[in-house]
């Protein structure tokens, strides 16, 4: 590469001001689409001369590019080290003055955008069944839509886009018949709304947001998607951009989540999850943006389940029943689909549908197939079964001989891999949940047949109870001993310290522990024998029935803000408990 050559290189990536010379009548392109080819040429030549005289740079007569390809003057014994670092720095900022678009430049730069998006809307009407004669056209609309990404590297200016009617201009190009023209908007709507952006300018950030509400962005993309071919990769990008807009819009406003699945993203999801095509990075996106969907709104939830969303669910995680993901990203995928029917199954006719789905017997299968699929099938059981709305599937779950799955995870913890990234304590609080939702659950012969397996090999199940009881004992008190300790923060009153202490105990094992004593005063309660054991156990531990019984007491009081009846119900169930204890 010679000098005129190195001098003349030109940044791909760096946003450009519209030039000055750009005239009103789209005198601006070559017939292969290339801005002003005279004008840019004479602008070069200049910059090489002015970049020649700052350097005083002296031609010689063997400045061939040399075989490493190196430039020549870059060894000239004329030019000093400091006049080879100013050519250097001339060439790297060579259009440094036009990065960054002022309101001026911006206010030019959407009349040229309209002007080229007009032209191309009568060049396509003009010649409709001659698609070389608007193609032109085409390419000078596109290259305009890349240079308002300028924009976006100043987010003050967003009003002005949507006071000129840019914005609104570039949403209608999302039904363009040319996707390339869409995609680029999708492009350019993508960093516009990138949440760092946003963040520099809360009146570019409201202005934006407010605009893309009014227009119904997610309607918009929705539509768009619909038409994309995942087989091209310019589309299969517009697919995966376009999801990284709703993820933008979502961080920056919850309120987008509810508005996304009314508005059609949700029933798109499940049916790209739902095809038969192998596992890509968009179908990986589309189960994070699910995930965030159903996560918090529960009528996200129910619109899932009456798009038979659970179905879909089942049948994606089937896959990996017998056959482990291929690679970390597919496990990620897994691993979301699970997060997702979880969240489905907190309403309570999503559960339904789970059960009637024959979601309990591909669980149980999980369980016992010894998969990376079981530390995610041993969650989801624990979300099926929990509370009032889960005394079907705990019934259903003793049918289906799922004690003979889930006893033998409770007495012995798998040892945690690389595979298998759920630790022990996860495992554990996931084993006794599902234990002390069948004892409340279940009744008649299925409640008998779950009280059986304590007495059975010699109360092994119940050494077992008292064993996990004093390990989360301990770690309690290690978290009541570090609350004592800690500084009081005058910044918050007490009852806001006493709940932030409580959830930190919660998440330092006194969750699991309030389900290890819960099974142990179900089971005391209807036998004899296994209270003998407790008691034996407890002596010999050194270990007291009080703590036992002041661990239940709080839980009692703090069952959370459920259906009063519900919970009134079950302070008195525990409550009586206790005292029989």
């Amino acid at each position: 590469m010679d000098i005129g050559e190195l001098l003349a290189f030109k940044p791909e990536q760096t946003p450009k001001r519209p030039h000055d010379d750009e005239d009103d009548d789209f005198d601006l392109a070559s017939s292969h689409g290339k801005r002003g080819g005279v004008d840019e040429k004479t602008k070069r030549m200049r910059r090489i001369a002015e970049a020649k005289e700052s350097a005083h740079y002296v031609k010689q007569s063997g400045g061939a590019t040399g075989g490493s390809g190196t430039s020549a003057f870059e060894f000239d014994p004329e030019l000093t080290e400091e006049e080879r670092l100013n050519i250097l720095k001339y060439v790297e900022n060579e259009e440094a003055d036009g990065d960054v678009l002022d309101e001026q430049s911006l206010k030019k730069l959407i009349l040229v955008f309209e002007k080229r998006n007009l032209k191309n809307q009568e060049m396509r009407i003009k010649f409709a069944d001659c698609p070389e004669k608007f193609m032109d056209s085409e390419v000078e609309l596109h290259t305009v839509i890349q240079e308002l990404k300028g924009v976006a590297t100043v987010p003050d200016l967003y009003p002005i886009l949507v006071e000129l009617h840019g914005l609104h201009s570039l949403l209608e190009l999302l039904a363009h018949q040319n996707t390339d023209i869409a995609v680029a908007v999708i492009d350019l709507l993508q960093e516009v709304t990138d949440v760092d952006i946003l963040g520099e300018s809360q009146e570019g950030a409201e202005s934006l947001i407010e605009a893309l509400r009014k227009e119904q962005i997610c309607a918009l993309l929705v539509q768009n998607l619909e038409r994309l071919n995942e087989q091209v990769k310019e589309e299969a990008d517009g697919v995966h951009n376009t999801l990284a807009i709703v993820e933008n819009l979502t961080e920056i406003d919850s309120e987008f989540v509810k508005e996304a699945a009314e508005q059609g993203l949700l029933a798109w999801l499940l049916k790209r999850l739902r095809g038969k095509s192998p596992f890509d990075p968009n179908k990986l996106y589309c189960s994070e943006i699910l995930s965030i969907l159903i996560q918090t709104e529960n009528e996200n939830r129910l619109l899932l389940g009456s798009l038979d969303g659970v179905d879909v669910l089942l049948q994606q995680l089937a896959v990996y029943k017998r056959h482990d993901p291929a690679s970390n990203e597919e496990q990620e995928y897994m691993q979301n689909l699970f997060n997702c029917l979880c969240s489905a199954l907190m309403a309570r006719e999503n559960r339904d549908r789970f059960l009637s789905g024959e979601g309990l017997q591909l669980m149980n299968l999980m369980l016992r197939e010894k998969k990376m699929s079981r530390n995610g099938s041993l969650k989801v059981l624990d979300h099926a079964m929990a509370g009032q709305d889960g005394r079907d599937n705990c019934n259903k779950f003793v049918e289906i001989l799922g004690l003979r799955t889930i006893f033998p995870l409770f007495m012995k913890t798998p040892k945690r891999n690389k595979q298998r990234l759920i630790s022990a304590d996860e495992h554990e609080e996931h084993v006794t949940s599902v234990i002390a939702s069948m004892l409340r659950n279940c009744k008649g012969t299925h409640r008998q047949r779950m009280l059986a397996k304590f007495t059975e090999n010699d109360h092994e199940k119940v050494d077992r109870l008292l064993e996990l009881h004093l390990k989360y004992l301990a770690k309690v008190e290690a978290i009541d001993k570090e609350i004592d300790q800690q500084a009081k923060d005058p910044s918050i009153d007490e009852d806001e310290e006493a709940e932030n202490n409580y959830i930190k105990r919660l998440t330092g094992g006194l969750f699991t522990l309030q389900r290890i004593d819960y099974i142990l005063l179900e089971v005391s309660a209807t036998g004899d024998t296994v209270k003998q054991r407790v008691l034996q156990i407890l002596n010999l531990r050194g270990a007291s029935m009080k703590t036992i019984r002041s661990i239940m007491r709080e839980y009692a009081g703090n069952l959370g803000d459920g259906d009063t009846d519900w919970r009134e119900q079950e302070q008195t169930h525990i409550l009586s408990l206790v005292d029989r204890f």
